[in-house]
């Protein structure tokens, strides 16, 4: 009965949710009367009508009296997620017969912001259908759920726990309210921009719009089947590069910057790491593909950037194959995918906050080794020193999460490699992998709608788990087979 009551508390959050996200999901139902693709209406119809009816009634349920926890609001992000890439999978399913689980793959694609894809006649798919796609990847990357709390819902879920779910623990601004507000003020700013210079390279409006929505959430949705490729614009490609850039760094700089605070964005830790690792990657990667690939150095810089910018914002756009790329070229892409951006943006990847926090937790352990026991090294973190005891239980917590995602990987690619017998190597898995964990899309080829089933579920799961960072999966797994103690 306890457990039963604890589930009912994390699907009621869940239902709140969905009656909010319900008018939030009708926006595609312009573009079908836009373009008078009356077939659509009803495909599309389906999403906000189902979220509505399901959140109405799943509110309903009893909640545990007892105030919110952090493992609920763990448990509710991770179920909403996962719901919620099954609802809007519903049009593909209605508008273009696909299956089930290329639909669901669609949807889980869509809102974990990978540039993945099970649609294979993108150049004919309805107007609806394209824009939903992309409308999805912009609602994901901003995260629904900071919406839906800021937005005012009734979850009783604070700030601070939603914003933890996806690393965006800092408090910088002082309510709930302001916080959404802020937050949406500055995504359609940029949005607005991006969209503005999108259009300064040649192509429509429609066009423009949805490469901005994709390119600002670091989603990596496109068009066409040929991606980027497809326009065959050097300018466009090389005006991407910023936009993929803002995507992926904190949004806190840019209220900072707004509101005259601050006018430096290079004074932050993620952004000077970001820089380096930036730069580090480029080169490596231009070096490696004219000397391994035997382009030229004009062409290796140009993909060099492009490809590393597209990975490590994790917005998975691509400019050119990885099938001839040699095996250390494809690994050292894999870290930099791995890494991702900044916490706090709509990039993916265990972010350059954990990574920074881990170095320098490292240091300060080994540090420790080298000296007297009565000697006191403190824990500095910008500057700033940390309790002893508050820095081995966040490098505790640090560290579990990066093990977590690694073992993620490592068990993903092992059941893929147990279960299909492919010709591609052991390497390109390994990336399509770590490409879904952090949310990337980058395709070393592997993902099509021809792979096998259980590697479509293994897909969609590693998005999953990856999007939340690890953890509310696994407490949501908790809740289901353990419970509440």
């Amino acid at each position: 009965m306890q457990r039963l009551r604890y589930l009912s508390t994390i699907v009621s959050d869940v239902g709140d949710i969905f009656v909010f996200i319900a008018p939030v999901s009708c926006v595609p139902l312009l573009i079908a009367l836009l373009y008078a693709e009356w077939n659509m209406l009803l495909p599309m119809a389906a999403v906000p009508v189902v979220f509505f009816l399901s959140g109405m009634f799943i509110r309903s349920l009893p909640r545990n009296e007892r105030g919110s926890r952090l493992s609920t609001a763990f448990c509710s992000v991770a179920l909403f997620w996962f719901a919620c890439a099954l609802v809007s999978g519903i049009p593909f399913m209605l508008g273009l017969q696909m299956s089930f689980i290329d639909a669901f793959f669609e949807g889980m694609a869509g809102w974990t912001g990978t540039a993945f894809s099970m649609m294979t006649s993108l150049d004919t798919a309805p107007h609806t259908l394209l824009f939903w796609r992309s409308y999805m990847q912009w609602v994901g990357g901003i995260g629904i759920i900071a919406f839906a709390i800021a937005l005012g819902s009734s979850t009783g879920l604070s700030r601070s726990k939603i914003f933890r779910t996806e690393s965006r623990d800092e408090p910088f601004m002082p309510s709930v309210m302001s916080t959404g507000r802020a937050l949406f003020k500055i995504y359609a700013l940029l949005t607005f921009i991006a969209v503005g210079l999108i259009l300064f390279t040649g192509l429509s409006l429609w066009e423009s719009v949805n490469l901005g929505l994709t390119t600002i959430s670091t989603g990596g949705f496109t068009l066409h089947e040929g991606g980027i490729l497809y326009y065959d614009s050097i300018f466009l490609e090389l005006l991407l590069i910023p936009i993929m850039i803002v995507g992926a760094l904190p949004f806190k700089l840019y209220y900072l910057v707004i509101e005259n605070r601050q006018w430096s964005l290079f004074g932050d830790m993620q952004v000077k790491l970001f820089l380096i690792i930036l730069a580090i990657g480029a080169a490596v990667l231009t070096y490696d593909l004219i000397f391994f690939v035997n382009l030229s150095p004009g062409t290796a810089l140009h993909q060099g950037i492009f490809m590393t910018v597209s990975a490590m914002t994790t917005t998975g756009y691509q400019i050119t194959s990885l099938h001839p790329w040699a095996d250390v070229t494809i690994l050292f892409f894999a870290l930099i995918a791995f890494v991702g951006g900044a916490a706090g943006s709509a990039a993916g990847g265990i972010k350059l906050n954990r990574v920074w926090f881990a170095l320098q937790a490292l240091f300060w352990w080994f540090q420790r080794l080298y000296v007297s026991g009565k000697v006191l090294i403190p824990f500095r973190i910008e500057g700033r020193i940390i309790p002893k005891a508050t820095a081995e239980l966040e490098t505790a917590k640090n560290m579990l999460i990066i093990i977590l995602s690694v073992a993620t990987v490592f068990i993903a690619t092992l059941i893929i490699l147990q279960f299909h017998l492919t010709t591609y190597s052991i390497t390109e898995i390994l990336f399509s992998i770590i490409s879904a964990f952090s949310t990337c899309g980058i395709n070393s080829g592997y993902v099509s709608p021809d792979m096998p089933v259980i590697s479509k579920w293994v897909f969609i799961v590693t998005m999953w788990i990856g999007r939340l960072e690890v953890i509310p999966v696994v407490m949501l797994m908790i809740a289901v087979f353990k419970g509440e103690d």
